[in-house]
């Protein structure tokens, strides 16, 4: 139980609950969501400028007036920010609710690490899949690295995997020994029946070109794989797993609208944090929300501080317990 001078009672019911709730763990909820990660990070940022003032007061009685006097005002904003974060929630889950998502793909990049980055961006894409399959969901393949994952609740366990995932291992060509660290990024975009948005047809360029790897009779004789540029954004989506034109063009016009739908929805987070980076950033080693250590045999979630180990296992489809 801790003791909060608060200007309004509401402001006091909130943050009593607030406390309840276990302050840490709630907020690792706020911090997976990319749309209301920056507040949660200015909550516990006046969290701690709350401590330092206290612990800088100490028995003086004059400046413990003045620290409770600011501690008010910044528990003040702190409740402010719980209401913005509910309201986002909010409309978060009555979207969700109106139009559920009927499949998710996953699109994995290689980021820093040249060749290596590659294949842990593949490395991934198989764990994923083999998640999937263990979760009896629909996979298939759209492109090289990108997944569309279908099945009852596959969006809600996969989304927070967004973010750049870092491996540190000796790759299998280093004859030295020395460790490499490499990352790669993934997003996870959620396909939707029906789009809250439409994209105009003059806006997107289109190519063809012929499917590689293994296929039918004519899928790698007959330009079927297609490639979508939206002119306005430069955002483009390649889909070669369908065995007609049409049909690729069709997939690949549902990720680009999921696609232009996630970046409309980041561009009003960042409304609240104009300096706040992206969802997935640029993918450089720092920016990381999860590490395979395989010298460790360790995988470590950096959002919520917690490790896991059997690695190799993991990377077969066993991460229940880390979704």
């Amino acid at each position: 139980t801790r003791k909060i001078t608060l200007p309004c009672l509401a402001a006091e019911a909130v943050l009593s609950l607030f406390w309840y709730l276990n302050l840490m763990e709630y907020s690792s909820d706020f911090k997976k969501n990319f749309a209301t990660a920056y507040l949660a990070e200015e909550y516990e940022r006046l969290e701690r400028e709350i401590e330092e003032a206290s612990s800088a007061a100490g028995a003086d009685a004059e400046l413990r007036v003045m620290a409770d006097e600011e501690a008010a005002r910044l528990r003040s904003r702190q409740a402010d920010i719980l209401a913005e974060i509910e309201q986002i929630l909010a409309k978060v889950k009555e979207d969700e609710k109106s139009a559920p998502p009927i499949s998710v793909v996953m699109e994995l990049r290689a980021g820093a690490g040249g060749d290596e980055a590659g294949i842990f961006a593949h490395d991934l894409k198989e764990m994923y899949q083999k998640y999937a399959e263990r979760r009896g969901w629909k996979t298939r393949i759209i492109d090289e690295l990108t997944l569309e994952v279908a099945g009852a609740g596959a969006y809600d366990a996969l989304r927070y995997e967004t973010g750049v995932h870092r491996v540190q291992r000796v790759p299998l060509t280093e004859k030295s020994g020395r460790v490499h660290t490499s990352t790669a990024s993934v997003a996870v975009l959620p396909i939707r029946a029906k789009s809250k948005m439409e994209v105009n047809p003059a806006d997107i360029e289109m190519e063809f070109s012929r499917a590689g790897g293994a296929g039918g009779q004519n899928v790698n004789k007959v330009e079927t794989a297609v490639r979508l540029i939206h002119k306005p954004t430069g955002i483009d989506v390649r889909s070669s797993s369908e065995r007609s034109q049409l049909a690729n063009r069709e997939k690949a016009l549902q990720i680009l609208t999921a696609k232009l739908e996630f970046l409309h929805e980041e561009e009003e987070a960042k409304k609240h944090a104009a300096e706040r980076k992206a969802q997935i950033g640029t993918a450089d080693r720092s920016e990381k929300i999860r590490t395979y250590n395989y010298l460790q045999d360790r995988i470590t979630d950096h959002r919520l501080n917690e490790s896991w180990h059997n690695l190799p296992k993991r990377m077969l489809g066993d991460i229940d317990d880390l979704i």
